[in-house]
């Protein structure tokens, strides 16, 4: 087992709490749960739900560019919604984001609440 290596960007939103970006670790990225902030003003954004997804992606994305990979290579990936009425839009969303690829695995559960009150959390594990 390899020493996990923290992961860190500008290019994404910072930590809310005491928690990394992302750690590799055994040839993986896991990322932590990304709510849909603007990484340019440090800002929930709010409105279109699958502009906030598509942030979200992006935002993973980022982290995962960080590590060395990208969401490419994502073998799965956790949603978390406030809401489940909006699981159409998510798989909307995943399909434009992941055209010309297989999509990786994927989850996703309704909760009650969310870090600063988001519509979505999504987190993801990804092979380097």
């Amino acid at each position: 087992m390899t020493d996990p290596k923290v992961i860190s960007t500008p290019d994404a939103p910072a930590a809310i709490g005491p928690y990394s970006q992302a750690k590799v670790a055994n040839g993986f990225v896991f990322t932590a749960g990304q709510v849909p902030i603007d990484p340019a003003t440090n800002t929930l954004i709010e409105g279109d739900f699958g502009e906030q997804v598509l942030l979200v992606l992006k935002n993973i994305n980022a982290i995962l560019k960080a590590a060395g990979t990208d969401a490419g290579r994502a073998v799965k990936f956790t949603v978390f919604l406030k809401d489940f009425s909006n699981y159409a839009v998510l798989n909307e969303v995943f399909t434009e984001f992941f055209s010309g690829t297989e999509p990786p695995a994927r989850s996703a559960l309704q909760v009650s609440k969310l870090p600063l009150d988001a519509e979505v959390e999504i987190e993801c594990i990804a092979a380097l």
